[in-house]
């Protein structure tokens, strides 16, 4: 009996995607790079860190989902309190 399954690579699940050698090449490159500028620059981008601290909250408050907070506003709640 044919199995059209077990011969058809588009039906099988594939795995998933490795990148590139050429991107993995890539992507080490720029992290060798980043190591080596943060170690020349650590005196100066260590001043920074306070404000990227203080500005991460307004970031994360705006860009987290809003889809999982359950009842906001008291949608279907009609208890009657305020």
């Amino acid at each position: 009996m044919d199995h059209p399954d077990h011969r058809d690579p588009s039906l099988q699940h594939a795995g998933p995607k490795s990148p590139p050698p050429w991107g993995t090449a890539l992507m080490m490159t720029a992290l060798i790079a980043a190591f080596f500028l943060l170690r020349e620059h650590w005196n100066h981008i260590a001043g920074f860190w306070p404000y990227l601290l203080l500005a991460a909250c307004p970031l994360m408050h705006l860009f987290h989902g809003h889809g999982r907070h359950g009842r906001h506003g008291g949608h279907g709640d009609q208890t009657g309190r305020e």
